[in-house]
């Protein structure tokens, strides 16, 4: 008799066992987070595995770019995607004709105790493609204006609250940088000058400021608010305000050197500030603030990492792994506050607006423009490693430099992305 109640015990011990195995939702994870931004989302998964028994992540991390969205596509059509990735929102509208991307409904959104009311709506319109949402924005990221307070104060341009003063304006900002020059600065703005993807987001910052557009239909660049943005760009360099062709990595050493007053970058580079700054290797105090106000309205371009579900005719992913996806991404938005510490403004109002993230600098100081934000052009030409960032490689790059005329250089750009439009 005891043997057979200790047989019956163990079988439904196994069974027990293998019916907690078999409860487990395992979801296949893509992402291309490099360095900071890498080891943050890690711990994050860590922790949501850690706290979730019945959800498995298992992450992959790709290469950045060109190679990771084409093996998006490359996997969808064959139904090997993931269950949940990584995506840039600027690359949504061409992601959505595609077909990469599966659409989200409001009542799964909701059941994920989720709402459009939670996200700024800069960031949460730019998720939509004909008004259906593609996917969750994570937080927002956009270019800054990092100074040197030190510097600043020298040329009589830092106000008693420790923020640069007398920059807003275009003719403001132009005798700012001459005050710098001659108050000792070597180089008064440090800008990553031979590379399209950093001067398109300067580029668009200066022509959303005039109001203007990169795309009005099918016509490119109307008006001329695209050559005042350029001319402004060339000056800086003309004028020996910002060397020429100064490659990524040079141009955050001449600030984080001393050599450079200010420099813009992304809020990706705010973890190396502060880093610099902890280990003594950063001999002046730093700062930054949202881009000024140079030419007529608040306006900073922008983009967002966020989560989206794979779309495929031929392995669609199932409903049982897209509530489990859902609660992942809620999780992970109510937990962006560590994603914040990578420089980044929380997409998630209620992070956004904690007492937390409003004690955590200098990202609380720069948080306004989440309301200003600018996002790429809603069109498939558009977005990250897309035909606009490489049209901006081949003439706007030669233009700032002196090669070309700024005139003639948006010429080239209309002809090459009127032919990418129509292809």
């Amino acid at each position: 008799m005891k043997t057979a109640i200790k047989a019956a015990l163990s079988a439904a011990v196994l069974f027990g066992s293998a019916f907690s195995a078999s409860a487990k939702t395992d979801i296949t994870w893509w992402d291309f987070l490099a360095g900071g931004d890498g080891v943050r989302m890690k711990a994050l998964i860590k922790e949501f595995n850690e706290t979730h028994p019945d959800i498995q992540i298992n992450a992959t991390t790709l290469e950045w770019g060109t190679p990771f969205y084409t093996k998006v596509q490359t996997a969808t059509a064959v139904g090997q995607q993931p269950d949940i990735m990584t995506y840039a929102l600027s690359r949504f509208p061409l992601a959505v004709p595609q077909g990469v991307l599966r659409p989200i409904t409001d009542d799964e959104l909701s059941e994920a105790g989720l709402s459009a009311d939670d996200y700024f709506e800069s960031s949460f319109d730019a998720a939509k493609v004909d008004d259906k949402l593609y996917g969750i924005p994570f937080d927002i990221h956009s270019i800054v204006l990092y100074y040197n307070k030190d510097a600043l104060a020298k040329a009589g341009l830092l106000g008693d609250d420790g923020k640069p003063k007398g920059l807003e304006g275009l003719e403001n900002f132009n005798a700012a940088l001459a005050k710098l020059k001659e108050s000792g600065s070597e180089i008064p703005l440090s800008l990553h000058t031979d590379e399209g993807g950093s001067m398109w987001r300067v580029f668009y910052t200066l022509l959303s400021q005039q109001g203007g557009k990169f795309m009005d239909g099918d016509e490119i660049l109307p008006g001329d608010e695209g050559l005042e943005a350029l001319k402004a760009m060339t000056n800086w360099v003309s004028s020996g305000y910002s060397p020429e062709l100064i490659s990524y990595e040079a141009s955050i050493a001449l600030f984080t050197s001393g050599r450079a007053a200010m420099h813009i970058n992304g809020v990706w580079e705010v973890p190396t500030m502060k880093d610099l700054a902890a280990s003594g290797d950063l001999g002046f105090e730093w700062g930054a603030v949202q881009i000024p106000v140079l030419m007529g309205k608040p306006a900073t371009w922008a983009d967002s990492h966020a989560f989206a579900i794979p779309n495929s005719e031929e392995n669609p992913v199932s409903p049982e792994k897209v509530k489990a996806v859902l609660e992942i991404i809620a999780w992970l938005n109510d937990h962006s506050l560590a994603w914040a510490e990578a420089g980044h403004i929380p997409a998630y109002k209620p992070v956004a607006q904690s007492t937390e993230f409003k004690e955590m600098e200098p990202n609380a100081t720069y948080s306004s423009l989440a309301d200003t934000a600018v996002f790429d052009p809603q069109s498939p030409i558009a977005g990250g490693a897309g035909p606009i960032y490489e049209a901006t490689q081949n003439f706007i790059v030669p233009a700032l430099n002196g090669q070309l005329d700024p005139e003639e250089a948006l010429e080239m750009v209309r002809d090459e992305l009127k032919n990418a439009n129509m292809n």
